[in-house]
């Protein structure tokens, strides 16, 4: 096992840092031009490949390769090809070169890795919301169920996971446009808390592998407050309800969404569906 595997805490951490220590440098220009470089979630897919890597994952099966970022599958869906941020490839199936006959936009394209191996990829994709909680929600969460939507169409049995992180606090950009770290206080954001929880937990736990396609087999909806000196990560309803992220009387719940069992239950579905010993 190759040493110093990242782990999500020291991820956070150096998000945290470096966000910050843009902001005290170059301002919101500079924040901004950091977070469009995805440096600060590039540390978010470190973390899921060094979790792999943990759970007993051979890590020459993971793409793109620990401490890389190019090297991503694009792998084809019903109706469009896109490139996938981490991949574990199994150890018994090889690319096969397929003519994609579907109608619409890939109608006669190539496809260079073909559908049996493209079900037998486990893909995991990350996203990050560090600005409002509120904003672009709508857009945000259609594009999410549309991935697992386009895969599971043409896939079925495919194992597909998503890590998608929201900040607590959004940064002050008037404090940042003067080089100064200020946090935003919402008195809205346990609404905005109990939106997210409701809305993944519906298109989260798919097990049935001919229905609610729009489903992942897995999603982790990280809640991270940046504003402590050491980042929060949020795992239980209790954490939440203690900070007041969370009212009492609410139906959401973080369970079955939190990170500490992700990697784990998608490699315990794909065990179920394909058998043991595919990644090792």
């Amino acid at each position: 096992m190759p040493q110093n595997l990242i782990s999500l805490q020291e991820a956070v951490n150096r998000i945290k840092s470096s966000i910050e220590g843009a902001i005290v440098s170059g301002g919101t220009t500079a924040k901004n031009n950091l977070i469009r470089s995805q440096q600060p979630i590039k540390l978010l897919h470190e973390v899921v490949k060094a979790e792999l890597i943990r759970q007993g994952v051979n890590e020459q099966y993971i793409n793109p390769p620990l401490g890389e970022s190019a090297g991503e599958l694009k792998l084809a869906g019903f109706f469009k090809q896109k490139n996938q941020d981490i991949c574990v490839i199994p150890n018994n199936i090889q690319q096969t070169n397929e003519i994609l006959a579907s109608k619409g936009i890939l109608y006669g394209e190539n496809d260079k890795y073909g559908q049996d191996y493209t079900e037998k990829t486990l893909s995991i994709n990350v996203r990050s919301q560090l600005s409002s909680s509120a904003k672009n929600f709508d857009t945000l969460y259609e594009r999410t169920f549309a991935e697992t939507l386009n895969l599971h169409l043409r896939c079925n049995k495919m194992v597909l996971g998503e890590l998608y992180m929201i900040a607590v606090k959004e940064y002050d950009n008037r404090s940042a446009d003067a080089k100064k770290v200020r946090y935003i206080d919402d008195s809205k954001i346990a609404a905005h808390i109990q939106k997210y929880l409701l809305a993944f937990d519906a298109i989260n736990g798919r097990s049935d592998v001919l229905k609610e396609h729009y489903k992942y087999e897995r999603i982790c909806l990280l809640i991270v407050d940046f504003s402590r000196d050491v980042p929060k990560v949020y795992n239980t309803d209790e954490e939440l309800r203690a900070d007041g992220l969370l009212k009492d009387d609410s139906i959401a719940s973080i369970s079955g969404l939190s990170f500490p069992d992700f990697i784990s239950d998608l490699l315990q579905i794909y065990t179920d569906r394909f058998g043991t010993g595919r990644f090792t």
